[in-house]
């Protein structure tokens, strides 16, 4: 339930309104706006009845919000967030960022060379996975704390604020002493109990879609994070999972534009993984930019065809240098329309 106040109510009206909801057994929660305050109402997991709360003065309507995601919905807030990672930000009318890097962290001179030549050619943001969920148990798992150490090192030299994937609530803390921005992966979106450990920190969060995830199952895990009071929530498309086998995945860019109608919560891409093909990735990434994304993310490995982990989808850097040189003139296009 969402109750709209009049632009007039007093903090005294919206205190009245605070309490009474309390009395009810549910928790207010007060969100400013530009041109006036509403209050969302949660913990009720069915209609509740607004008779009370209609009465009281400041109140200008009441709202019954139906979707399994409140706090993540534009009903609970109009306004865009913009999600600040180490200084770069991340939102609705903000440049692009380009978070790029290896899948996967091997040795300290690969990770080093990657983040000093992403960061020349004008990337954001330095991705590398230590923890690297994987579908066969006999595959490359990542350095794991030995990789949180050399992301550091290389984060520090290049000075790119750091991504990289959790698995576990267990390693929320381990992971959030080196990150910058922690990323659930596809096929931890639904890992409940992750998502709730990540919303009692106050470190950004990258919440990647699963593969055969709705975008209402999507936002609802988002909710989760920002129940537990973490709002910098960035969302991640990397493609589903269709009957189609020539990419990896399936990109869904449309869900750009409809993340942006249906919440307040910037919405980033993953070209890699969504396509799998090196020759795909910089054509899908320009064109998730065009779509209205808020920043893409490339993999990029000195050596791809010697990576321990997705070498075919991961760019050379003269292909990550030509991309970024395409991603600039396209940015300057849409700017000047």
């Amino acid at each position: 339930m969402l109750i709209v106040m009049y632009h007039n109510a007093t903090q005294t009206d919206v205190d009245a309104i605070t309490r009474i909801v309390a009395e009810m057994g549910f928790r207010a929660e007060p969100i400013p706006g530009s041109e006036r305050t509403a209050i969302g109402v949660l913990g009720n997991h069915g209609y509740v009845d607004d008779s009370k709360i209609l009465e009281l003065p400041g109140v200008q309507r009441v709202i019954h919000v139906s979707k399994p995601y409140k706090l993540v919905s534009r009903d609970f807030h109009p306004d865009d967030t913009i999600v600040d990672v180490a200084g770069i930000k991340v939102g609705q009318g903000c440049r692009p960022v380009v978070v790029g890097g290896p899948c996967a962290v091997e040795s300290k001179d690969q990770i080093i060379k990657t983040a000093l030549f992403v960061k020349k050619c004008g990337a954001d943001m330095l991705r590398g996975g230590a923890f690297k969920p994987r579908t066969g148990p006999h595959t490359f798992q990542g350095l794991r704390e030995e990789g949180l150490k050399l992301l550091a090192i290389a984060g520090k030299e290049s000075g790119l604020p750091i991504v990289t994937e959790i698995m576990s609530p267990d390693n929320v803390g381990l992971v959030a002493e080196y990150a910058d921005l922690l990323q659930v992966g596809a096929r931890n979106m639904q890992n409940f109990d992750l998502l709730r450990e990540l919303g009692r920190i106050r470190k950004p969060v990258l919440l990647k879609r699963g593969m055969c995830a709705t975008v209402e199952e999507f936002l609802a895990a988002a909710e989760y994070i920002l129940a537990e009071g973490n709002s910098q929530v960035i969302l991640c498309e990397r493609g589903i999972r269709t009957f189609e086998t020539a990419t990896r995945n399936t990109l869904d860019l449309s869900i750009v534009p409809l993340i942006k109608e249906m919440s307040h919560l910037p919405i980033m891409v993953d070209p890699s993984h969504a396509t799998g093909k090196r020759s795909l990735v910089s054509p899908m990434a320009k064109a998730a930019l065009v779509a209205g994304a808020d920043g893409v993310l490339i993999e990029v490995h000195p050596e791809p065809e010697k990576a321990l982990s997705d070498g075919p989808q991961s760019l050379t850097f003269p292909g990550f240098e030509q991309m970024m040189n395409e991603i600039g003139q396209l940015t300057m296009f849409l700017q000047s329309r």
